[in-house]
Formats: C-alpha cells, structure tokens, sequence
C-alpha cells in the first residue's frame, strides 16, 4: 500500500517498530528518496508515540490522512489463555490507537481538516471461537471510531474504518483454519486505495461475501448466531 501511494505523487511516513531498518522499506526510500520518510514507532509506549507524532508532523508539515494499521494477533483456545497475550493484543489493537489519536488531535484540530482511518477487520462483526483476543480490541476501536466521527466531522475532520477479511500475511499464517476469500497483500492494499479515493463513506468492507455472511450473523438474534458460530469448533 505505502508502495502505491507513493507511485500516485503522495509525500508519507511510515512508521513501525523497526522501520529505519525494514528490508523492505528501505528498498522503497531507495526509489523514492524525496517522499518517503521511516520513523521508528512503538505504539505501546506512549511518551514515544507522542514524540513520533509530533515528529511526523513536522517531517510533513502537516498530515492529511492518517492510517492506523498496527495489529498484534493470538489464536488462542480456553485452556491457552494468558492474560499477557490479551494485554498485548488490546494495547496494539486498540489503545495504540487511541494514544496516537489523543497525541494528534490537538494538530489536526488546529490544521481544520483531515482524514483519519481505522485499518480493522471484518472480525469485529462478531466475537468467533479462539479469536476474541483479537476481534474484542477491533470492535473496541470500531465503536470508539462511530462515537467520534460526529464531533470531529464538524472540526473538518473525516473519521473512517476499513474492514477486511483474511490477508496473507505473518498474522494469519498461525491460523489452523480454512479462511475464505483469502487474499494476497497486493489485492488488500488496492481495495484500500480504491476506499481512500472515495470522497465520502464512514466504513469500506471487503470481500463482500464473507463481509455479508458476518453482518448476517451479527444480525440474527444470539440463539441463532452463537449456535451456528458453535461449527467453528475444532
């Protein structure tokens, strides 16, 4: 995706743990050297992401869009469960978030525009066997995203979220599932780019059948939808 922006014109900073050092990154600053801009991030620690904030602030001078796309993922059963494992998981997936968002809010307040987007999944629809770790911090960010789009709207500040099935990636490679509609990195990546370019619209969701399927579920009163999310059991 930062590959595809950048071949658009678009000045961005990346921002991950390891950024300066990623192999892959590094070989995009080699091609873009002018409009691309690495700085490392660790949004658990909340001082740093402040100062990386404020950092890629100045870099660009000023930010349009923001996209928030960390994820920490677990497949875990009951008998698996540790209390660490679903700390690192809400800290990545929703207060990670959350603390980039209080950091950057006063600056966009002050710009008077901007877009700000929420890189979900599809799994926040409905709570499924083994991945409640994962999911409960995602809907967890999708509600706090509908409950400030209102208020931010009216600064000039456009909030969005972007829902998504399963992407081959690292993450879901620990999955012992089948996953459905799987997609490759570059397919995610232009279905996102496709929803940026839209001028309006709170949510993007895709694959449509699979995003269909949970919205159904999610719909269906809970003696249906949990006795039908019983078949996931392995």
């Amino acid at each position: 995706m930062a590959e595809l922006l950048l071949q658009e014109g678009v000045r961005l900073c990346v921002s991950a743990r390891h950024a300066q050092t990623n192999e892959a990154l590094r070989a995009l600053i080699v091609r873009f050297p002018s409009t691309l801009f690495l700085l490392d991030l660790d949004v658990t620690d909340t001082a740093g992401t402040s100062a990386a904030a404020a950092s890629a602030w100045e870099i660009l001078g000023g930010i349009d869009c923001w996209i928030y796309n960390a994820g920490a993922y677990e497949v875990m059963r009951a008998e698996e469960w540790e209390i660490e494992r679903f700390e690192a998981m809400n800290q990545t997936n929703y207060m990670g978030a959350l603390r980039l968002a209080c950091a950057l809010m006063p600056l966009f307040k002050r710009q008077g525009y901007g877009r700000w987007r929420f890189n979900l999944s599809l799994s926040s629809y409905f709570g499924l066997p083994y991945g409640g770790g994962y999911s409960a911090p995602k809907a967890a960010l999708a509600n706090f995203a509908e409950s400030i789009q209102p208020e931010l709207k009216v600064l000039g500040i456009d909030v969005g979220i972007i829902n998504h099935g399963f992407v081959r990636t690292r993450l879901t490679a620990k999955n012992r599932f089948p996953m459905p509609q799987l997609m490759s990195p570059e397919e995610a990546a232009q279905a996102i780019m496709k929803g940026l370019k839209r001028p309006e619209g709170f949510e993007l969701r895709f694959p449509f059948a699979l995003a269909a399927a949970l919205r159904l579920l999610r719909l269906l009163p809970y003696g249906f939808s949990l006795r039908l999310s019983r078949y996931l059991l392995q």
